[in-house]
């Protein structure tokens, strides 16, 4: 027993001081595909829900909102009461609610029992973000934003994977095939636990205060506060429009291209693959340019294609729609480190505050689009949505927090 448990040390260890994990790092991206794989396979299935319990498009931004609320207001607190009493094996605890939730979701036949299964799976996911993200900076070796875009990219995979494997078993098969995605699940717990056993050998470093980095800009309290709340704002546009693409762009082609459920489900595909090309090259590009710099293109450069968006034809669709998930998407790691810098020894609650905002404002916009798509059309609105990123031009207003 002792022989077995020295090999499965030796497989995920510790770094020395600057170096980086990537067997952890590894790990955790892989198991934010599989997390973020189930998660999606919920607004995949849209049009299946909708013809199956005959729901309207306020019904299913009601079903978005339990998900995404569920998932966004117990982050916080998971990441505040973890940055004082680490859980070796929240992880694995948080995944177990989302199998239950899976099982739920492919044997219900009522409404009410459906808003449970989607809760779950929100549950899940609330305990997952906060504690993966601490992981990955755990085993960054310093290196924060190149850490948090290669969890994030594993994450945004597996959000483009949802739709395929929903087109390839779900919408032929039935509801019911759902259940089979279960056993994912199953393997993201027996990750989990493996990495929960090096979270325990490493857990000092998440107990120790972390040291200010020279060269860094020493910024007030207020300063401080005005950043984050620019840093949600931006968060708020950037989640608002990735909402009503995510989750009603399959509408949107089948209503103005006459497209089918399954080639809809294809272009979204290719616009959330195009999510997770993006990923990648936010964080390791903050790490070099200042993350300032990257937020800005990230989030302002998104608006010139946004804006034509909803005036093209199906080909320039497809190709705009990929192009606003890549630049897009290079956002949120720059905005995460960033927050994490302007307010040190708080890595749990910081990301539990930036997942959870961007998983509630999604939901709520979700619901209220839905709503709004009931009385105006679906295609209404793309076209007040595609102003969103405008709001990058508050970037502006951040500090330099690092000196060059």
């Amino acid at each position: 027993m002792n022989n077995i448990q020295e090999k499965q040390g030796r497989l995920i260890q510790a770094p020395a001081a600057g170096q980086t994990a990537f067997s952890v790092l590894a790990a955790l991206s892989f198991t934010h595909l599989l997390n973020d794989t189930l998660q999606s396979l919920v607004p995949s299935m849209y049009p299946l829900l909708k013809d199956s319990f005959g729901l309207t498009f306020g019904q299913i931004g009601l079903i978005t909102l339990v998900s995404q609320v569920s998932a966004s207001v117990l982050q916080p607190a998971v990441g505040f009461y973890t940055d004082k009493r680490p859980q070796r094996y929240a992880l694995a605890i948080g995944m177990f609610f989302t199998m239950t939730g899976l099982i739920l979701l492919a044997t219900t036949s009522h409404f009410g029992i459906l808003l449970l299964s989607v809760g779950l799976m929100g549950t899940g996911s609330a305990v997952f973000h906060p504690e993966a993200s601490r992981l990955a900076r755990m085993a960054s070796g310093g290196r924060y934003g190149m850490a948090q875009s290669f969890f994030q990219v594993g994450g945004n995979a597996g959000t483009s994977l949802g739709p395929l494997l929903a087109a390839m078993v779900i919408i032929p098969y039935g509801r019911g095939q759902t259940a089979w995605f279960a056993l994912i699940a199953l393997l993201a717990i027996v990750i989990f636990i493996r990495l929960g056993n090096w979270y325990g050998r490493n857990m000092g470093n998440v107990l120790r205060k972390p040291a200010g980095r020279s060269g860094d800009t020493v910024l007030s309290r207020r300063t401080i506060g005005i950043s984050i709340g620019i840093l949600l704002l931006l968060i708020f546009s950037k989640y608002i429009y990735m909402a009503s693409l995510t989750n009603y762009f399959t509408f949107y082609l089948i209503s103005k291209f006459g497209v089918s459920i399954q080639n809809s489900q294809l272009y979204l595909f290719a616009f959330l693959f195009a999510v997770a090309a993006g990923t990648y090259f936010g964080g390791p590009l903050g790490d070099r340019i200042g993350r300032k710099y990257v937020i800005w293109v990230s989030i302002l450069g998104a608006a010139p294609f946004a804006l034509i968006l909803p005036y093209a034809n199906l080909l320039w669709t497809s190709v705009l729609s990929c192009v606003i998930g890549f630049v897009i998407s290079s956002a949120f790691s720059a905005i995460l480190v960033y927050a994490q810098e302007l307010v040190p020894g708080k890595v749990g609650m910081i990301a539990g505050l930036f997942f959870g905002f961007a998983f509630g404002i999604a939901g709520i916009a979700s619901a209220v689009l839905g709503f709004v798509a009931d009385r105006t059309g679906i295609e209404f609105i793309f076209t007040i949505c595609s102003y969103l990123p405008l709001l990058g031009l508050f970037t502006g207003f951040l500090p330099d927090t690092e000196k060059k």
